[in-house]
């Protein structure tokens, strides 16, 4: 049977929280969608036990039993735990509870998966295939393949870049990322010169209403930029056309490509966080952690007295 509708007074206290978030900005709106859903399903669950809003630690700790036993990930059962803490913060300073349930659950445990990678040689077919292909949408692709790579953008920066960010040929571009942060990164001639070649077949891209024209890569989509998704979708065309697995490449893979070539070429850790955004350096370190399991592989295969006690 499907969990009961939330309560009244849970909808409300949900739609005054999404509405302060709203407020604040610097959240994507997919983060926000993301908030809706974990605290609706939580308020569905516990509106036999007398809603959310007033749930106690151990109502909340049975919800939590709930999503392992539905399967869900370590991960994406913490995602929630972090929600429900945010929202039970909202709580208190609006005076609607006195005390932090959430504050007595333990958080479930998660190993970080390492990131997937494709190696240098594999981003050079990636990259070939994109060049190889004819017109202006050879030319598109060249110039996201070149720039993501070139730069470690998040998907969502990339489509979202103005057409006046590349005008004039930067060496540095401006990104505004994750919560309204602006950092500056340099591009190599490479990126540069895909980027030249597209610009000169960008105008086909536009709409007829040429509404989308404020955007680097214009689109007929809703947004008036290619999406997120249409860029995956790309790019795991073009890496049936360079020959690679299309499941291993998407946009973050070349994020995480940039950053682990990067750090494999001696780069300084803190420079890698501050290229990719990432406000918390412990997020950069996994790249560290990937290098190390890429070097015992080498040695494995490499090493006259490699043994299996090496793999350990």
């Amino acid at each position: 049977m499907l969990p009961s509708e939330p309560l009244p007074a849970d909808r409300r206290a949900i739609e005054a929280f999404l509405e302060m978030l709203g407020a604040e900005g610097g959240l994507a709106d997919n983060t926000l969608v993301a908030y809706a859903t974990d605290l609706d399903d939580a308020a569905r669950v516990l509106s036999a036990d007398g809603g959310l809003v007033a749930a106690a630690a151990d109502a909340l700790a049975r919800y939590l039993a709930v999503l392992e036993a539905r399967g869900l990930t370590a991960e994406t059962q913490a995602r929630r735990l972090s929600a429900l803490r945010r929202f039970f913060r909202f709580l208190a300073s609006e005076g609607r509870r006195p005390d932090q349930p959430t504050d007595r659950l333990d958080a479930p445990r998660r190993r970080r998966p390492l990131p997937k990678l494709l190696s240098e040689d594999e981003v050079d077919r990636l990259i070939a295939a994109a060049h190889a292909m004819p017109g202006p949408d050879g030319r598109r692709l060249a110039a996201i393949v070149e720039l993501l790579y070139a730069s470690g953008l998040r998907v969502t920066e990339l489509v979202t870049l103005p057409a006046a960010a590349l005008a004039r040929d930067p060496q540095v571009l401006m990104v505004r990322g994750k919560g309204g942060r602006d950092r500056l990164v340099p591009l190599g001639a490479p990126a540069r010169a895909a980027a030249r070649a597209y610009l000169e077949v960008r105008g086909s891209f536009l709409p007829p209403d040429r509404t989308a024209q404020g955007f680097l890569f214009p689109s007929r989509a809703a947004e008036g930029h290619l999406t997120r998704q249409r860029v995956g979708q790309l790019l795991k065309l073009l890496a049936l056309g360079a020959g690679l697995d299309p499941a291993r490449v998407s946009p973050h893979v070349l994020r995480h490509a940039f950053a682990s070539h990067l750090l494999s070429g001696g780069a300084d850790l803190r420079v890698v966080q501050q290229l990719l955004g990432h406000a918390d350096i412990t997020t950069t370190q996994i790249y560290t952690h990937v290098l190390d399991a890429d070097l015992r592989r080498a040695i494995e295969r490499a090493h006259p007295l490699s043994t299996a006690d090496l793999a350990g």
